[in-house]
C-alpha cells in the first residue's frame, strides 16, 4: 500500500495531448450550440414552439403526432435563422448558455483539477449535447472518467466534493444577478405564464428573493435565473449519497462502504417516495427519473480505495458543510405541471 502511494504520488501523469483537447473542445462546441438554441426555445426562453390549437381526439391525435419530426425540424431551423437575425435574441441565448457552461464547466474542472492534484488518472471533462427540447437544457450536463485508482479515502472526499463545491461557487453569483435582473411581467405574460409548468425554487433561491424583495409570482424570469436552476438542480442530483455520485463519494469517504450502502438504498427508497406523492399531490413527473437513476447508481459498487484511514477533523467540517450545500439546493419536486 505505501508502495503504490508512493508510486502514484511521485510518476507524472501526462497532459492530455492536442487530439483530445480539440475532441473534449468539438464536444463543449457542440453543448454551446444546442444550449444557446435550447435557452431561446420554451420552457427557458422567449419563443414558444407549440401550436395554438392542439389535437382534440384520438384521431386528430395520431397523424398529429406524425407531423411532429417535421415540425420539429423546422422549429430548429427558423430558431438557428432567428439568432442570426436578431442580436436579442442571440443575447438571451448565450446568457443562458454561457452561464450555464460556466457553472458546468467549474463542476467538471474541480473534479479534474482534483485528480491531477492526486496523480489520478482521469479524462477532460466530456460535455454532453442534446437536441433541444428533448434535452430542455441542450445538454445532459459533463463527466469526467477516471481511469486509475484512488490512493486513499482523502482523495476520494477530495475529489468527490471538489466538483460541487466549486460549481456552486460559480453558479452563486449567476443565481444573484439572475434574480436581481428580473422584470416585472406584463398582464399578457402573467395570463401565459409557462404554459402550465412551474419551477420550483430551491432554499437558496428562496433565500435571494426575500433578500432581494422580488416577488417571484410577478416577474419574468431571466436567462441567468433559468441557467442557475439548471445549475442548483445537477448539483443537488450530484450531491444525492448514492454510488459514484459526488454525494456517494464523500458517503463513502467519511463513513465507509457499509454506510455508503444503505444510504443509496435509503435514497432510492425515498426518491421513489417522492416521485409517487409528487405525481399526485404536485403533477411532477421528475421524481420517476431520478428514481431509475438512483437504481443504477445503487447498483454500481464503489472502488475501493488502498489507504482506509478515516478523515481528519478539517474533511469532516467540510463534509458539514457539502451537506448545507445540498440543503440549499434539494428541490424533492423541481418541476409541477399545473
Amino acid at each position: 500500500m505505501a508502495g503504490f502511494e508512493q508510486f502514484t504520488l511521485s510518476d507524472r501523469l501526462p497532459w492530455p495531448t492536442l487530439r483530445t483537447w480539440l475532441r473534449h473542445t468539438a464536444f463543449l462546441l457542440a453543448t454551446l450550440v444546442t444550449s444557446t438554441i435550447a435557452g431561446v426555445l420554451f420552457p427557458f426562453g422567449v419563443i414558444d414552439p407549440f401550436p395554438k390549437t392542439e389535437p382534440q381526439s384520438i384521431a386528430e391525435f395520431i397523424p398529429w403526432v406524425g407531423t411532429l419530426p417535421a415540425k420539429y425540424l423546422a422549429l430548429i431551423g427558423s430558431t438557428i435563422t432567428t439568432l442570426f437575425n436578431d442580436s436579442s435574441y442571440l443575447a438571451y441565448g448565450l446568457s443562458f448558455s454561457l452561464s450555464l457552461l460556466f457553472i458546468l464547466i467549474s463542476h467538471e474542472m474541480g473534479h479534474y483539477i482534483a485528480c491531477r492534484i492526486y496523480r489520478v488518472d482521469a479524462t477532460l471533462p466530456y460535455f454532453i449535447p442534446t437536441p433541444p427540447m428533448i434535452g430542455p437544457a441542450g445538454t445532459f450536463g459533463a463527466f469526467i472518467k477516471i481511469k486509475s485508482p484512488m490512493p486513499s479515502r482523502k482523495a476520494v472526499f477530495d475529489i468527490g466534493v471538489a466538483g460541487p463545491i466549486a460549481g456552486f461557487v460559480a453558479l452563486l453569483p449567476i443565481a444573484i444577478i439572475g434574480v436581481f435582473t428580473m422584470q416585472p411581467a406584463s398582464t399578457e405574460q402573467l395570463a401565459y405564464g409557462n404554459r402550465g409548468l412551474e419551477f420550483s425554487n430551491s432554499l437558496l433561491m428562496k433565500i435571494i428573493f426575500w433578500v432581494s424583495g422580488i416577488d417571484y409570482q410577478t416577474h419574468v424570469n431571466s436567462p441567468l435565473f433559468y441557467a442557475a436552476w439548471v445549475g442548483i438542480l445537477v448539483t443537488a442530483l450530484n450531491l444525492i449519497p448514492s454510488g459514484q455520485l459526488d454525494g456517494g463519494h464523500a458517503i463513502y469517504a467519511v463513513f465507509g462502504e457499509r454506510i455508503h450502502y444503505w444510504t443509496g438504498r435509503i435514497a432510492f427508497v425515498a426518491m421513489a417516495i417522492f416521485s409517487i406523492l409528487g405525481w399526485i399531490y404536485f403533477n411532477s413527473p421528475s421524481g420517476f427519473l431520478f428514481t431509475v437513476l438512483l437504481g443504477i447508481m445503487m447498483r454500481i459498487k464503489h472502488p475501493t480505495p488502498w489507504d482506509e484511514t478515516p478523515l481528519d477533523r478539517k474533511r469532516k467540517i467540510v463534509s458539514i458543510l457539502t451537506l448545507l450545500i445540498f440543503a440549499l439546493c434539494f428541490v424533492p419536486f423541481p418541476i409541477q405541471i399545473n
